[in-house]
């Protein structure tokens, strides 16, 4: 019986939920939806799927004291991967398989790529879907992408156009499309052939670095090198400072005739900014209140607000996020969330870039 393994992408230094989230402590460590962060929920959904000892965590240097300290006993002794700079995914992945093969994984063995900052709501679906990706990936040697069901045209994903049946709940993926806009994302939600792209897929090592080798061979041919790097921090840097950057979407996955799709059976949000708490957060007093000491609601409804340290009072206002940390308060309309980033980008080069960022 195949092994099966996890690689949890954590490298990401993304400022969508700025100000909690900066370059000094990204999304992936914020705790938004419960007490723990969106990586230890992330570990904690494959307790009795995967063991501890087979689950892998890439990420930066620079955060090497927060993956250790969100990760206590929930990956094995060598359970972090370094990357020794941002080279996207591509080559990320390439070092990681090395790794895995390195330290006693086998090329029949089955790795699932997840990402470590979504929400997911459903465990046990969850499982099952990753379980029967497994199943498709070994039987049918194929690279195998988790398709969320679209439930409203949304235009800031990618989407997975289905084809044949391979086996029941599983289908051969007949193209991957770029962001839409509203009137292509509305006729792929009435087709009904169409899934939203999670970023999660399940293959074997064998086939992954067979489709790396056919089809991105300017990212393969570094492999031997990484290979015999592992172990040794200072060549692996100089052979991966070599690497093309490339996604693993562009390098493999779109050009690939190997790639089957399993329809998700969990509830799933990427939690892409702010505004997208009010959909997995319970509401309080008809506001969506994510963290704060107290707070006093008075003819206000549909907020958001995080404030942990914070008492809040709104009276007679809709439809607001409001956030405030020790250095900052945001306060904008949900439907101007993705403004964020123009705050994100006046800082860059103002005076309080290096304190705020």
């Amino acid at each position: 019986m195949e092994n099966l393994y996890s690689l949890v992408m954590a490298g990401g230094q993304g400022t969508r939920f700025w100000p909690e989230s900066t370059s000094k402590k990204p999304k992936q460590y914020l705790s938004l939806v419960s007490e723990k962060s969106l990586l230890e929920e992330t570990l904690d959904r494959l307790d009795g799927l995967i063991p501890t000892d087979k689950r892998y965590i890439v990420t930066v240097r620079e955060q090497e004291q927060l993956v250790y300290s969100n990760s206590k006993n929930k990956i094995g002794e060598n359970g972090v991967i370094f990357e020794p700079s941002g080279r996207n995914t591509a080559p990320c992945i390439l070092l990681s398989l090395a790794t895995l093969l390195k330290q006693g994984a086998s090329r029949e063995d089955v790795v699932a790529i997840l990402p470590s900052d979504h929400v997911i709501l459903n465990r046990s679906g969850f499982q099952q879907t990753l379980s029967q990706a497994s199943k498709v990936a070994v039987g049918q040697k194929r690279i195998v992408t988790i398709g969320i069901p679209p439930h409203f045209p949304h235009t800031g994903y990618g989407y997975i156009q289905k084809g044949d049946e391979l086996e029941e709940g599983s289908f051969i993926v007949s193209s991957f499309k770029e962001k839409p806009n509203f009137e292509t994302a509305k006729k792929y939600l009435e087709e009904g052939k169409y899934f939203w792209n999670a970023g999660m897929f399940v293959a074997q090592i064998g086939v992954l670095l067979a489709e790396f080798e056919k089809h991105s061979p300017s990212t393969y041919e570094f492999y031997e090198q990484l290979y015999n790097a592992v172990g040794d921090k200072d060549l692996v840097s100089k052979v991966y400072s070599q690497i093309p950057a490339d996604s693993i979407d562009y390098a493999v996955m779109e050009k690939s005739d190997k790639v089957a799709l399993c329809q998700a059976n969990f509830d799933w949000n990427d939690l892409g900014s702010w505004d997208a708490l009010a959909t997995v957060i319970d509401e309080t007093d008809d506001n969506t209140l994510v963290s704060a000491k107290g707070h006093y609601f008075e003819e206000a409804k549909g907020n958001i607000i995080y404030a942990p340290e914070q008492f809040v009072s709104l009276v007679n206002v809709q439809d607001l996020i409001v956030i405030a940390n020790g250095k900052n308060v945001v306060v904008l309309p949900k439907s101007d969330s993705q403004k964020v980033k123009n705050i994100v980008n006046f800082l860059k080069d103002s005076k309080w870039g290096k304190e705020l960022l």
